[in-house]
């Protein structure tokens, strides 16, 4: 007979959406309302519509956000890099990750249950489409274990269909990212023989956020990001968790009366059902928790419902929650303040040292130097390079040294935004003056900043 595949009300209650034989059983959370779910929308919508504007926004020319990674070039928010600078990243890399670092010290894993993209996506847009086909979770689950076999069929074509195109739109944002929107339109009306490279990448990208968002889910969270088994270094006794409070929910005690000693907890399940990954918070801190207050919204209105003070479930520090009082300032966060500080004058210095221009001296290639009529010859090539997103007017400045001649046909240039040239040119010397390698500087100014770039004559030694 064929293996039945598991569905939520197999589950055992809280025990998480991987079975202990390591089967995967699919969450369907069920609907709730309160003040974190109306403030975690609110954010949500907030960065959606950050997330589709910022290609259509123009700063300086160019869109907000142009990762060009054709011809590299990238704009970000008015500032112009090219793949010379992207030795850059390592300090943007690693503040975002020391910042996420310092973040869940504090407020525990509030970007899993608030920012993250995972979260953000699955629960605005691709969450409500399965509601809005499948019904409510009792609706949804009593129809797939018991309801008409093409009922379930048309409904479960029309929610994968609806997933597939929502992950279609979705991947089209992030290729505007890529080669800006207004070329993006122009590829999705020439269509894909005209554009074979961006459609197989918008083919690919597509498959993927449909595989993540229509099937992998929560698992993305619990087996792949390596964020939430760093929890056990991350968090501490004071750092702020979704946690409940067992000393007042203990023992637990089902129906509307609570019995003499009793706790407040009622073990109606709430908190689990709605639970995105389906664990039970009162197991304590898991792996499986995203923090994102569901628990704590479907608790306090039990709580209300119970005539009982909210805060079972809530916000705390694991201190908090045994009745201590949360340290705010500890040793960890001076540590931390130490190294922000450290990282932050090493960026701010890296980041002025940056170059509105690159120039660099190359030999021809072929022998380094030639003889010809008494006279010792080298080759170079000036490569120059305008960095800004303007066009840029260059002067070079050979220098002037007793016994060496620069023939250098071009002297002034014009390049335009992120553009490069090379500049041949030319030194001679007197070969019976010739006395060794001498070394030579090019000066060379744009828009009142200069620069001076090295290079080595060379000839025949005796």
């Amino acid at each position: 007979m064929p293996r039945k595949l598991p569905v939520l009300s197999d589950m055992v209650p809280g025990e998480g959406s991987l079975g202990r034989d390591g089967t995967r059983r699919s969450p369907y959370p069920a609907d709730l309302s309160g003040r974190f779910v109306r403030a975690r929308q609110i954010v949500w919508i907030v960065l959606l519509a950050i997330w589709l504007v910022l290609p259509w926004i123009q700063i300086g020319g160019h869109p907000a956000v142009f990762l060009d990674v054709a011809e590299r070039r990238f704009y970000l928010f008015g500032a112009t890099f090219n793949a010379q600078d992207a030795w850059l990243l390592f300090f943007c890399l690693t503040g975002m990750g020391f910042l996420l670092v310092v973040a869940t010290a504090l407020l525990g894993r509030v970007w899993c249950g608030w920012a993250c993209p995972q979260t953000v996506f699955l629960e605005a847009l691709f969450r409500p489409i399965e509601r809005f086909i499948n019904g409510a979770r009792n609706v949804a689950l009593r129809r797939k274990e018991h309801g008409p076999e093409s009922e379930r069929v048309w409904r479960a074509i029309a929610t994968q269909g609806a997933n597939f195109i929502v992950a279609l739109l979705v991947a089209h944002v992030f290729l505007a990212y890529f080669v800006s929107a207004p070329r993006a339109l122009t590829m999705m009306h020439a269509g894909p023989s005209a554009h074979p490279e961006a459609f197989v990448w918008l083919v690919a990208m597509t498959v993927l956020l449909y595989g993540n968002f229509a099937f992998f889910r929560e698992q993305l969270c619990v087996v792949i990001c390596p964020y939430g088994r760093l929890q056990s270094v991350l968090l501490d006794d004071d750092s702020l968790v979704v946690g409940y409070d067992e000393k007042r929910g203990e023992p637990r005690t089902r129906g509307k009366k609570q019995a003499e000693g009793a706790g407040d907890c009622v073990d109606c399940l709430r908190c689990v059902v709605v639970c995105p990954t389906a664990i039970d918070i009162r197991q304590g801190l898991q792996l499986d928790c995203i923090a994102c207050t569901a628990c704590i919204d479907a608790c306090d209105d039990v709580m209300d419902k119970l005539g009982r003070p909210r805060g079972l479930v809530r916000y705390d520090s694991l201190r908090g929650l045994r009745g201590e009082k949360r340290r705010i300032l500890r040793p960890r966060l001076f540590i931390y303040a130490i190294l922000s500080v450290v990282g932050v004058t090493a960026a701010i210095f890296a980041f002025r040292g940056r170059t509105s221009f690159e120039a660099n001296i190359l030999r021809l290639p072929e022998a380094p130097y030639s003889v010809r009529d008494g006279n010792v010859y080298n080759g170079f090539r000036l490569h120059l390079v305008n960095k800004e997103g303007r066009r840029q007017s260059f002067v070079i400045h050979p220098p002037v040294m007793e016994g060496f001649t620069f023939v250098m046909p071009v002297k002034e240039i014009e390049l335009d935004p992120l553009a490069g040239r090379f500049v041949p040119f030319f030194v001679s010397a007197d070969e019976k003056a010739f006395s060794g390698d001498k070394p030579f500087v090019l000066h060379i100014t744009s828009d009142g900043k200069e620069r001076d770039v090295r290079a080595v004559f060379l000839g025949p030694h005796r």
